[in-house]
Parts: structure tokens; sequence; C-alpha cells
């Protein structure tokens, strides 16, 4: 008598057999079949991990795919290539599609529509151009041929300067998605934890803990002391890890890139109260002018003016790229002058104009 387990199994095998040989002839079911050899035939090269550039510019994510040596019992194939490109969130639990095609036919989505384009036939490499804040992160190149599927990462980085940022109300009032809010609000995006990184590597020193774009709360720190997690701490990032997105508050790290316009400190023949202020950038073909604004001309173009000026937000700063007496002896920064009475006190401003 036939066991229950060995009839099952015959039973599949004879399915599977009907099935290829009644589809074997017809072109399109081709594929390759590893009769010895049972991994992808494909292969996939990243020539460039990091791509590095800026806002307003293109970029080219490079991704070239090849045919590993077939085994002498495969079967040839005759389907097309697929490619497909998506980014990945922060927190790596999601794609967002970003380019597709399947030979001569392809579509970019959302944010990426007529920004995306092939950069040649012979490769999966695109150029994404007018680059923004947002573009900034990790792309998967995927390639798909049949049933093979490989798979290559490509990190977009932008130019820039991460910031940290509090509102009028003071520190500790932003819940995380008030803080993408207030970024956005200053020309800006939430930082990553690799933007932060690297600016801590750079020497940024910040004491109050700020929402990162993965939902985390951190800080960096360079010069260790008592109210910064202690004196006798290594230099590093402190974490309080992944909080609340609603309940909890905590201040922000901004990054900002290159803008198309013109940032500038604008003349005028007497101080300003900050709606007057307003009014007199308007006058000038104008508007007043970002935080992060102010950060990527201080930053990215050595911007310095020794002149405290109003801002959109309402606070008054200056940026010190060559620090002197009386402009920020110690440092080269943008030094931060509150968020004075809007009606009575009397500043310069700064504005923007674009391109």
């Amino acid at each position: 008598m036939m066991t229950p387990l060995l009839l099952l199994a015959l039973v599949s095998g004879c399915w599977a057999d009907s099935d290829f040989g009644q589809n074997s002839t017809d072109p399109k079911y081709f594929r390759t079949v590893y009769i010895a050899d049972k991994e992808s035939r494909l292969g996939i090269t990243i020539d460039q991990p990091k791509v590095v550039s800026y806002r307003g510019s293109n970029a080219t994510l490079p991704c070239k795919f090849y045919y590993k040596p077939v085994p002498v019992r495969a079967v040839q194939t005759a389907l097309k290539v697929r490619i497909k490109w998506t980014k990945l969130t922060s927190d790596y639990l999601k794609e967002i599609d970003v380019f597709v095609s399947l030979g001569n036919n392809w579509k970019s989505f959302g944010n990426y529509q007529g920004r995306v384009f092939r950069e040649n036939e012979n490769d999966a490499s695109i150029t994404i151009t007018d680059l923004t804040l947002e573009d900034y992160g990790n792309y998967k190149c995927e390639i798909i041929e049949g049933l093979d599927d490989v798979t290559g990462t490509v990190l977009l980085d932008l130019q820039g300067v991460v910031f940290p940022y509090f509102p009028r109300l003071g520190r500790y009032y932003l819940n995380f998605i008030e803080a993408q809010k207030a970024c956005e609000d200053q020309d800006a995006i939430v930082a990553s934890f690799e933007q932060l990184y690297d600016a801590w590597r750079a020497g940024m020193d910040w004491c109050n803990a700020g929402w990162l774009s993965d939902g985390s709360v951190q800080y960096p720190i360079t010069k260790p002391r008592e109210p910064c997690g202690g004196r006798n701490t290594v230099p590093g990032i402190r974490s309080y890890g992944y909080r609340d997105h609603v309940k909890d508050k905590y201040d922000v790290f901004c990054f900002t890139s290159n803008h198309k316009g013109r940032f500038y400190y604008l003349i005028h023949f007497r101080k300003l109260t900050y709606g007057e202020a307003v009014q007199a950038c308007i006058k000038d073909g104008s508007r007043i002018a970002k935080v992060g604004q102010m950060y990527a001309a201080w930053k990215l173009q050595g911007y310095d003016r020794c002149d405290a000026g109003w801002l959109a937000d309402g606070s008054v700063r200056y940026p010190i790229s060559r620090p002197r007496k009386r402009c920020s002896e110690s440092e080269a920064a943008v030094r931060f002058g509150g968020f004075p009475d809007k009606k009575h006190r009397l500043y310069g401003v700064y504005c923007f104009r674009n391109n």
C-alpha cells in the first residue's frame, strides 16, 4: 500500500513536469533553469557607494549589472531585464518607489517624476536632476530577470550644514511632527544620524537633545562636562533612544544645503522692528531670510557679517566665519541673540532673494 507521503511526492512531481512540458516551447516562458548550480547568474556592481552633490544640482547613482559565467547545462533566458530603484526610509522599514524600467518602457514616481533618467541602455545607473533636500538618503537598485534578483545600495549625500533649532516658546517644546514642520519652515529638513555624526566629527558640540529623522533623540558632545552627560565621559553622540512622536518634546537638529538665491544684509538708514524688517525686504524685491538660509550662507559660502539682524522666525542672529574681537572671538559660528520683542526692539534685517 502506497503511503500518503509518497503519494504526495508523486503528485507534486507529476504537476511540475506537466507544467514545464506544456510551456517550454513558447519563447515567453524561457528562463534560466539551473540543474547543477542554483545560484543567480546575475551580478551587480556599485562603483561608488556614496555620491555627494548639493541642492539644485544633479547626481548620478551608479548601478551596473552583468552575467556570471553560465553553467554548461543551463537553459538560456529570453526574458527582459527589469530595473527598479527605490529610496529607503531613514528607519529602513519602508521603500519609496523612485524609478522602474522594462525594456524601452520606464516610469518615475511621486516627487521624482520628470527628474529621473537612465544614463544609458548598458547599465542601470540613473541621474536625478534638480536635487532637493528630501532627495538625501539611501537608494536601492534592484535588477530582476525572470527568477533572478540582485540588489545594491547607494547613499546620495548632500553638501550642507546641520544646525540645532528651537522655537520662540523655548527649549523642548517640539514633538516629532512639530519638529519636522519647524525645520521645513526654516528651509531645512530634520537631520539624519549620519549627518549629525559628520557634524560632530567636524567639531559640533551642543548640550540640548534634539529629534533626528529616524525618530531618535540625540545630541553631539565634543567637550564632556557635568551638565552634558558627565565630565568623565568620552566625547560622542549622546542618545535618548527612540521617543514617542506625539507625547515627547525636544529640540530638533535640522539640515540644509546650497540655495538658489542671494542671502544678504539689507543696508538701511535705521534699525527696524520685526514688522518693518519684513516690509523692508519685500520693498527690496526679496523676503526676510530664514534660519536655514543664514546657516547655508555662513557654512557653504563663508558669509560673514557682524550685525545682528531679524530672521523670519522672529529670532535675531548674525553669521561669523572670521572670528575677531567683539565678533565671536573664540570660534566661527552663527551667533544667536534670542527672540526679542517684535514691536519694540530694533535691529537690522537679513533678506533672501530667489534667482
